[in-house]
């Protein structure tokens, strides 16, 4: 099983001629590891135990091969951790963050901030569910799923330009039907994350750990575990019965895809 069995990853892989000369000269000669997922998440786990500044050490990255060419989805690990700082205190009154991050914590955090460059991460994490706006991004036979040393493991893989496509029309099909809202504005901030990357980048889903527990929640229900796992599929049929403004068929998508995360949701409490 993964360090941390309960999140999902949302990655950008970006050709090396993406990068500045200094970084495609160090990763064009690093070994593709299968195993970077485990350790990215093993030093995240490090760091809560002994905090360190994220931008005091050299960042890890994935890298996959596609027809002979290299692409790099940089870990972005200051990045990711200042952008959940600051999501996390937005999220409360400014008087109560303290109670939850001590001044000395929040230095750590942010140590070295200032001197990114950029400030958009190429991976995207979510706990103990997958946002459904994440899975429009893909074609179920774009997805793999099966079994490793690691246990069970499902994940899709795109170009960012199918992945834009598919959510532009997305984000107009619930314009249409709903207007502007928050689903319509998560979609929007979604495509302007993509936009970030290089037009030759691919996008890619991954469960993590979240495939077993989906497994499990699946075969407590007395379905086929992962096999019967059709969240690509259900969210495809409720964009399209929105755009044919056909509410059943677009309620039964939804509907189904939601009442098989909430059972992994469930779980939370019960570990």
């Amino acid at each position: 099983m993964r360090p941390t069995p309960y999140v999902a990853s949302l990655r950008i892989y970006e050709p090396l001629s993406a990068f500045e000369p200094a970084d495609r000269l160090r990763w064009q000669t690093i070994e593709i590891n299968n195993e970077s997922y485990i350790h990215e998440e093993e030093f995240a786990l490090a760091r809560t135990i002994v905090p360190e500044p994220p931008a005091g050490r050299p960042d890890g990255v994935h890298i996959i091969d596609v027809d002979g060419q290299r692409y790099v989805a940089p870990w972005s690990t200051a990045t990711r951790c200042w952008a959940a700082l600051d999501n996390f205190k937005d999220s409360l009154p400014s008087t109560v963050v303290p109670y939850f991050i001590s001044p000395a914590m929040e230095e750590v955090i942010t140590a070295g901030v200032d001197l990114l460059e950029d400030k958009v991460p190429h991976i995207l994490n979510e706990t103990w569910v997958i946002p459904p706006r994440w899975f429009l991004l893909f074609l179920p036979e774009e997805r793999t799923r099966g079994e490793n040393k690691d246990g069970l493991f499902t994940m899709a893989r795109t170009t960012v330009a199918n992945a834009k496509a598919r959510g532009q029309l997305a984000h107009e099909s619930v314009v249409n039907a709903f207007g502007e809202g928050p689903v319509e504005q998560d979609l929007a901030n979604l495509l302007d994350w993509l936009e970030m990357f290089h037009p030759k980048s691919y996008v890619e889903l991954d469960y993590g750990g979240l495939a077993i527990y989906l497994d499990k929640a699946l075969r407590d229900n007395d379905e086929d575990g992962l096999l019967a796992d059709t969240s690509i599929e259900d969210v495809l049929q409720s964009l399209s019965g929105l755009a044919a403004a056909d509410g059943l068929m677009a309620g039964q998508g939804y509907e189904r895809l939601m009442s098989r995360w909430r059972r992994v949701q469930a779980l939370e409490s019960a570990n």
